[in-house]
């Protein structure tokens, strides 16, 4: 069966799997931790527990004495520390402890959060992750970063902690509604934008097997990300140089999310946030015009949007200066030096961002 597996400082770390169903995840669990929980945790969120916690609860009873669950509503507004702390209570209720396991269960959300736990919990307990939506196979629940919103400021409280295992069923996004779909290209197109020219060809040749949710398709599609990530991850684990470049999109994305107070998904936000980015790699004469009108063209194909209304562009290159990405006083802006190849710049003023952020308002 299909595997990644992912390295940290040289050495092998976790295992990323590509199922179509949960069928073998007690045989792939016990394989891969090869260690007995005395707790076990399944964190979800309100969509996503109504769908498969069920099932993935009494496989998990096969494997510890002790499973219970944890979940929360659904959306970008549950994900902050007061959501952590009710976690936090529930697990020492349970009576966890250092040999106790935390299983991710859900979207991006539920993911980072629940690995934010498992790195703060007694200072440090094992989590798996199981993602259930595009945008976290092909993003989130790949390379340790987890963290939490502060004040409407996102993933400003976080830290890095690797998971013990990612198992990806595959055949969860045939539940998925057509914006998280979208969302979750976003993330797709960024990737083959920023590392794999062929992969980005690939996508606009075969939009009508994705959209139709093809397995093959989409297990092609999902593990090439994953790979495209992982390689990354491997080399800039902690984002010190390389790993920068997965933000292609992302600060003025995360400004335009933070100010539509997230109506807009992320893989959405981050899709007009490629636009300007796209427009700025332009404007250094790296990509040419009609690349960067070919981008936008493939964001709307896979119903992206590409343009935002009821924002200025002056309250959007504020918000952005509130990013993590910030290096002094100026913005680490990720631009694309061709198609499948990324760089970063610190050399943009104001008004170049300003001019670029005005390509995507109406």
């Amino acid at each position: 069966m299909e595997c990644l597996n992912v390295k940290y400082e040289n050495k092998p770390c976790y295992n990323i799997h590509f199922r179509p169903d949960f069928t073998d995840f007690a045989t792939v669990f016990k394989s891969d931790l090869n260690k007995q929980y005395d707790n076990i945790c399944i964190v979800s969120d309100s969509n996503v527990a109504n769908l498969y916690l069920a099932e993935l609860v009494e496989i998990c009873k096969t494997l510890s004495d002790n499973v219970c669950s944890f979940s929360f509503e659904a959306g970008e507004a549950s994900k902050n520390l007061n959501t952590v702390s009710l976690l936090y209570e529930h697990l020492i209720m349970k009576k966890f402890t250092r040999s106790s396991l935390l299983i991710a269960l859900g979207g991006g959300v539920v993911g980072d959060l629940t690995g934010f736990a498992a790195a703060t919990f007694l200072r440090g307990i094992d989590f798996i992750q199981v993602p259930t939506t595009l945008l976290s196979q092909v993003d989130s629940s790949v390379g340790g970063k987890t963290g939490v919103d502060f004040n409407q400021y996102k993933n400003m409280v976080g830290a890095f902690k690797m998971p013990k295992m990612v198992y990806m069923n595959i055949g969860t996004l045939n539940t998925l509604d057509d914006d998280n779909f979208a969302c979750g290209m976003g993330e797709v197109i960024k990737h083959g934008l920023i590392a794999d020219k062929d992969f980005y060809q690939w996508l606009k040749d075969n939009k009508d097997k994705i959209e139709a949710k093809d397995y093959d398709a989409l297990a092609y599609m999902v593990k090439k990300n994953c790979d495209i990530k992982r390689h990354v991850v491997e080399i800039d684990p902690t984002e010190k140089g390389i790993r920068a470049y997965l933000n292609f999109g992302h600060t003025l994305g995360h400004a335009i999310e933070k100010l539509c107070n997230f109506s807009l998904g992320h893989g959405q936000c981050v899709g007009i946030g490629m636009v300007c980015a796209s427009y700025l790699s332009m404007k250094l004469g790296h990509i040419t015009e009609d690349e960067h009108k070919d981008i936008i063209n493939s964001l709307k194909l896979y119903n992206i949007p590409v343009n935002v209304s009821g924002l200025a562009a002056s309250d959007i290159l504020a918000a952005s200066k509130s990013d993590k990405k910030m290096t002094g006083t100026k913005i680490k802006f990720t631009i694309l030096k061709a198609i499948g190849e990324a760089a970063s710049c610190l050399d943009f003023t104001d008004e170049d961002l300003l001019e670029a952020i005005d390509q995507v308002l109406v």
